[in-house]
């Protein structure tokens, strides 16, 4: 008769218990987030001023002895609802332009040879070089002979003008990693070329469309040089321009500056919250073949 042998080890508990991380792991982990409060901290700093009361506003303590919501009631009255209006129609035209442009002549330089292909790229590369800061002289003139001063359109057209290389870049990185045997057998099954280009080609490079979207939404959201040169209205200025005027000669309104700044990160929270997967995979764009 066979003998049933017993094992005397004790029965493994590292499923049980919660394997330590190593030294280098802590560390790392310790250091992020460190790093991540210092970068959470002055807008910490901004929402606590925003709520400061008047008579406390210059006091050493971090923390009012009560905070003051009419600061963010009050603040509407000055006109800030059609500024954030006026911004939403900049930053929301620019992206869209950048997009109706960017994708028909990102996909067609990705996917066909042509001559001076590469000095085209280049130049759209080149132009990104180019800084409004340096234009604006230029810029004003151009568009004060067109007569779009104080012009949605005239900002809507800058804004899309100086984001249009970036897109053109990205789009065209990730349209040149998809395989042409996706095209080539939606070609065989009968489709156009833009239908290829619309049904097989932008969803699978949809996160490049979304991250040139979000890098094109914030940049036109955050413009200010242009959208001050260009604006002599405050009434239809867009948000930037009207946080700059709570800075008088003499004095600055830091409840209602910091209260509009806080007001104005809120829409670029809420598009980055919805799509950040996508950013990722947009940003390595082009990286693997």
């Amino acid at each position: 008769m066979a003998a049933v042998s017993v094992s005397t080890q004790a029965p493994a508990t590292g499923r049980a218990r919660r394997r330590m991380p190593k030294l280098g792991t802590a560390v790392a982990a310790a250091a992020a987030y460190v790093i991540a409060v210092i970068f959470l901290l002055p807008y910490l700093e901004m929402v606590i001023t925003a709520l400061r009361p008047q008579s406390q506003l210059l006091d050493p303590d971090y923390l009012p002895t009560h905070f003051v919501w009419s600061n963010f009631v009050t603040l509407w009255s000055t006109g800030l609802g059609r500024n954030i209006e006026t911004s939403l129609e900049i930053a929301g035209g620019a992206t869209v332009l950048v997009l109706l442009v960017a994708i028909p002549a990102a996909y067609y330089s990705a996917k066909r040879k042509f001559r001076g292909r590469a000095l085209f790229l280049v130049l759209v590369l080149v132009t990104q070089m180019f800084q409004p800061t340096a234009l604006v002289v230029g810029i004003y003139r151009q568009f004060n002979d067109l007569n779009l001063i104080n012009s949605v359109w005239s900002l809507i057209l800058v804004n899309a003008g100086f984001n249009l290389a970036f897109a053109i870049w990205i789009l065209n990185a990730y349209f040149s990693s998809i395989p042409r045997d996706l095209e080539e057998a939606a070609l065989v099954d009968g489709t156009t070329r833009f239908g290829a280009m619309l049904k097989i080609v932008l969803p699978v490079a949809w996160p490049a469309v979304v991250t040139a979207l979000i890098f094109t939404f914030i940049a036109a959201w955050n413009e200010f040089i242009v959208a001050l040169t260009l604006t002599t209205n405050n009434a239809t200025a867009p948000l930037t321009v009207a946080l700059n005027s709570y800075i008088g000669e003499y004095q600055i309104d830091w409840q209602h500056l910091l209260g509009g700044s806080v007001v104005a990160t809120i829409p670029v929270i809420i598009l980055f919250a919805f799509i950040e997967g996508k950013v990722v995979g947009g940003l390595t764009a082009g990286s693997v073949k």
